[in-house]
């Protein structure tokens, strides 16, 4: 035991540094065994893959159903809806059979989450590097996303307040607000969200909707941003993104500041339900919802909320102004664009229906 007298405060301190130094050697020398018998088993057995979720029974139902489900009742058996226990399991000490495994349960998990994010950042840097100007190299990232939740709902007084889910709104991170200064990009700020061929995950199967068949094969999604608050090397989507993407959380997808987005001059809506146009004047409803979204996509299906209730509408046609053409995207805010409707997709079913059972029932006669 040692004893230390300090003559300016005339204190005393006691140390036991000749029974401390061989413990902390000895626990030093346990941690470091560890760790390296951690790393081996961790490059022996095979990480689980962050995009490996339980299968789903929930999307087996109609498309329209389906869709209406899964943003009102999320549950574990929903590959769009974050739960970091369905994505890996959360280890418990009590239920592991020994504090090890506990240990090394932690330890694969975390290393298979910074290995995603050191290849993302790698990408990103090597982007940086090479860009031949600051606003190009600020105006794409690699991102690994997540879906948006009321969390980033703004608050009250905010145009996307209560619209974070029935919005085309994403959460980015700062360097593309220093793209838009940089670039002088005008209003709307559109970013454009992208599947990489061999990096991505491979899409959500969802089943195939004959009344909207380019829902399928979709790779691209562009809209506007909610903040500029995101993590680097993260972004946030809403749910009804993620679904017309095929993402999973902590899918990796690219993102990118666009200036060339045609201005929209028409759009046609296929309502999932026929509900939404018995509600008195319908079209100014539309308008309205409208507006919470800075641009729409060919192929994709977007949500608008009313009175407690959410609908749902197939993007089946868009036009680019002013000479009319087909166009997979184009701009919404700040454009005179004519929306009309199409049947329903549940008139339509009942009249796919109806017609089944006629040719059945001649056929049997």
């Amino acid at each position: 035991i040692h004893i230390t007298i300090n003559a300016n405060t005339k204190s005393s301190t006691m140390t036991m540094a000749p029974i401390w130094n061989p413990i902390r050697w000895r626990l030093s020398s346990f941690a470091i065994l560890l760790l390296a018998y951690a790393g081996q088993l961790s490059s022996a057995i095979p990480a689980p893959s962050l995009h490996e979720l339980p299968k789903t029974t929930s999307l087996a139902s109609s498309p329209s159903k389906s869709h209406s489900n899964d943003d009102a009742n999320p549950t574990n058996n929903n590959p769009f809806h974050f739960d970091p226990t369905s994505q890996y399991p959360r280890p418990s000490l009590l239920t592991s059979s020994s504090p090890f495994s506990f240990l090394l349960t932690k330890w694969i998990q975390a290393n298979s989450l910074a290995l995603l994010e050191q290849a993302v950042e790698d990408h990103n840097a090597e982007h940086v590097a090479t860009s031949p100007s600051l606003a190009d190299s600020l105006s794409y990232r690699r991102c690994i996303v997540l879906p948006l939740d009321d969390r980033f709902d703004p608050p009250v007084g905010v145009f996307s307040h209560n619209h974070v889910q029935t919005g085309d709104k994403m959460s980015l991170s700062r360097n593309f607000w220093e793209a838009i200064a940089k670039s002088k990009a005008e209003v709307p700020w559109l970013f454009e969200v992208t599947r990489v061929e061999g990096v991505t995950s491979p899409r959500v199967q969802v089943p195939l909707d004959e009344f909207h068949p380019t829902s399928k094969n979709l790779s691209r999604v562009v809209g506007g941003a909610l903040d500029f608050r995101c993590p680097e090397n993260y972004a946030f989507l809403p749910h009804w993104m993620m679904k017309a993407l095929g993402l999973r959380p902590r899918d990796v997808v690219d993102v990118r500041l666009v200036t060339t987005t045609p201005p929209g001059s028409a759009v046609k809506l296929r309502p999932h339900s026929n509900s939404f146009l018995n509600i008195h004047n319908h079209q100014a409803v539309l308008e309205t919802e409208l507006k919470h979204y800075s641009a729409l996509t060919l192929g994709t299906t977007i949500p608008f909320d009313y009175r407690g209730e959410r609908f749902f509408f197939d993007v089946v046609d868009l036009r680019s102004a002013p000479r009319g053409e087909r166009v997979g995207t184009a701009k919404v805010q700040d454009c005179d664009i004519a929306a009309e409707f199409v049947r329903a997709k549940d008139e339509m079913e009942k009249m796919k229906n109806e017609r089944d059972r006629k040719r059945r029932s001649a056929e049997s006669e």
